[in-house]
């Protein structure tokens, strides 16, 4: 047997979590289980909780998309020695997450550690930063000197595009809620920052700009601060849909995109092959490598305290990056 958080309803993280005694999985042909040692804790995971997540499992399920941990075994076809340490993406969407001591995984979405991340810090690292990586590089064409704007900025999708963007020569301007994420923000290394709460997004964003606009907008915010922000791109610019915290995709008019130029730029980092995804995790662990690039987790929750964290989070009360560890 094994303890993890299950998801028994629907609604607030804090009610619908609970702490069992389960037996401890089995993989099938093409798995791998791991003893987890950090598990990234994200949005996604608060929205399964409420039942309002593409990919979440019928109920019961245990959650946690990605995590760091020891291989403990293997399924048929799996050429990965037990005791190898990884990061990876869980398979949550089965109901097999990484907030257990122990959770299944797809063996294609195991990657090495990269030098110089920790267990914590690599828990929280792929999926934030592959998807960064996907929308600025591959969706983006973002070049040295352009001007990215980051929605959500002190997010953990926030974070990894304001690192990336400054590590990829971009000018990087943070957009975020409050005096404290700010200050966080500009400790990434962000050049400027618009404070939404004030009011007059659109209006800063040229302003900074000298009245060109942002040539990148990265999105994982959505709703009405989005559509106010891509009324700011330069001519060519690129709003890159990353994600829905505010609760809804933007909705921006065809007529209004067609007459500026501009472009609505779906961002989703499924569907690579495994070359192209090695070919990814050495870009970054280059980067790692270099010094350009690290990932900022703020907090450590142990096990006991996850329904706690994952609430906060809900609430808009974290800051940064946070993973659960044993």
């Amino acid at each position: 047997m094994m303890r993890a958080w299950q998801v028994q309803g629907k609604g607030e993280p804090i009610d619908v979590l609970h702490a069992v005694d389960v037996e401890v999985p089995e993989p099938g042909p093409g798995q791998l289980r791991i003893r987890v040692t950090a598990a990234g804790i994200g949005l996604p995971d608060v929205f399964m909780c409420r039942g309002t997540y593409p990919l979440t499992p019928p109920l019961p399920f245990i959650s946690g998309q990605e995590a760091t941990g020891v291989v403990t075994a293997v399924g048929e076809g799996v050429d990965i020695a037990l005791g190898t340490k990884v990061m990876c993406v869980t398979m949550f969407w089965m109901g097999h997450g990484s907030f257990a001591e122990e959770c299944l995984v797809a063996a294609d979405t195991t990657f090495p550690v990269p030098v110089g991340l920790s267990d914590a810090e690599a828990a929280g690292f792929w999926i934030p930063h592959l998807t960064g990586w996907v929308g600025l590089v591959i969706r983006g064409g973002i070049k040295t000197g352009d001007w990215l704007a980051v929605l959500g900025a002190s997010g953990g999708s926030g974070i990894a595009a304001v690192q990336l963007g400054k590590a990829l020569g971009a000018k990087v301007i943070a957009v975020v809620g409050d005096d404290e994420k700010a200050e966080f923000c500009r400790g990434l290394g962000a050049d400027e920052i618009i404070d939404h709460r004030k009011g007059g997004v659109a209006a800063a964003l040229r302003e900074i700009t000298d009245g060109r606009g942002v040539d990148l907008i990265y999105d994982p915010v959505g709703g009405a601060l989005a559509e106010e922000a891509a009324t700011a791109m330069a001519p060519f610019g690129r709003l890159l849909a990353v994600g829905f915290a505010s609760g809804r995709w933007p909705r921006l008019d065809a007529h209004d995109l067609v007459v500026a130029n501009t472009s609505l730029v779906g961002v989703f980092a499924g569907g690579f092959t495994r070359v192209q995804l090695d070919a990814m995790h050495a870009e970054l662990s280059g980067l790692i490598a270099a010094g350009t690039l690290r990932n900022a987790v703020t907090a450590e929750v142990p096990f006991a305290d996850l329904p706690t964290g994952l609430q906060q989070m809900a609430d808009r009360g974290v800051v940064g990056k946070r993973v659960m560890v044993p």
